[in-house]
C-alpha cells in the first residue's frame, strides 16, 4: 500500500554546514533565499579539473564502482541544527543512459511547507520493510516519480551523508535505461528534469556559499544549471552529494 512520505522528505534539501566547533542545536534552520547568499569561492578558482570523459560513460562508471579507488569524501556531515532523533534514509542518483549521461532530478511542489520548490534526488526514509538502503531508494523513486526498478541498474553506493536534520543518507548511484515513463506524485513533485552529468562533474560549475547564523559561518555548494530561460538552482545536500561523486570519479 502506497503512503504519503512528504514529511520524511522535508529536510533533504538542507544546506552544507562548515566543520566548526559544536553549539547547542536550534530546532529550526533559518529561512533565506540561497540565491542571495554571497559566493565565497568563484567557479574554477580551486584549479580542479573536470572528471575524465571516459568515466562519464556507462562502462566507465561500472568500472569505477567495480574497482573503487582509495579516496576521501569532501563532505560527510552537516552542522546539526535540530534535536530530532537520527533516521536512516536513502536517495537514488539516477543517471539516464543517453548520448551524454544525464542526472534525473526532481523539483518539489511550491505548496509544501518546507523546502518548497527546491531540487532534490528522489528518496526518503528507510522503512522497516525495506531490505536495505538500495531497496529503500528504489521504492522511493517508484513512489515519488514512478520510475520502475526494471529500468534501473544499481552501480553502488557513495559514503553516508548526514544532514543537519539528522538524516543519515545513503546515496545509491544507478544507471537508468531509456524507455521509462514517469508519473510524478503531484503532492510532492512539481517537475522532473535532467542535467548533463558532465556539467555537474566539472568544478567550474561549482560555487561555495556562506553566511553567518547563530554567530558561526555556514557553508554549502551550489551548481546552478541554466535550462533555456529557467535556472535550476541545485544546492545544499543535493549539491554536496554530487560534489562527493565528483571526488570519487576524479580520485
Amino acid at each position: 500500500m502506497q503512503k504519503s512520505r512528504s514529511v520524511e522528505r522535508l529536510f533533504f534539501a538542507c544546506f552544507i554546514l562548515a566543520d566548526m566547533p559544536s553549539q547547542a542545536p536550534s530546532r529550526h534552520p533559518p529561512a533565506f533565499d540561497p540565491r542571495q547568499v554571497p559566493v565565497l569561492q568563484a567557479s574554477g578558482v580551486d584549479a580542479l579539473e573536470a572528471a575524465p570523459a571516459t568515466r562519464l560513460t556507462p562502462e566507465g562508471l561500472r568500472d569505477r564502482f567495480a574497482r573503487p579507488p582509495v579516496w576521501t569524501p569532501e563532505l560527510v556531515r552537516e552542522r546539526r541544527f535540530t534535536d530530532r532523533e537520527p533516521a536512516p534514509a536513502a536517495v537514488l542518483i539516477p543517471l539516464v543512459v543517453r548520448e551524454r549521461l544525464a542526472l534525473l532530478l526532481t523539483q518539489r511542489t511550491a505548496h509544501l511547507s518546507t523546502h518548497s520548490g527546491q531540487i532534490a534526488f528522489p528518496g526518503g526514509k528507510v522503512d522497516t520493510e525495506d531490505h536495505d538502503a538500495t531497496a529503500a531508494a528504489l521504492r522511493e523513486a517508484q513512489e515519488e516519480i514512478g520510475l520502475e526498478p526494471a529500468h534501473v541498474e544499481v552501480l553502488g553506493h557513495l559514503p553516508e551523508y548526514v544532514t543537519g536534520t539528522q538524516f543519515h543518507i545513503t546515496p545509491v548511484v544507478a544507471l537508468v535505461r531509456p524507455g521509462f515513463t514517469l508519473s510524478p506524485n503531484p503532492g510532492e513533485v512539481d517537475d522532473v528534469f535532467e542535467v548533463p552529468l558532465d556539467f555537474l562533474m566539472d568544478p567550474v560549475n561549482h560555487r561555495r556559499h556562506g553566511f553567518v547564523w547563530n554567530g558561526e559561518m555556514r557553508e554549502w555548494y551550489s551548481m546552478p544549471y541554466q535550462e533555456g530561460p529557467k535556472e535550476r538552482f541545485i544546492w545544499g545536500a543535493t549539491a554536496g552529494m554530487l560534489r562527493n561523486l565528483y571526488r570519487f570519479l576524479t580520485a
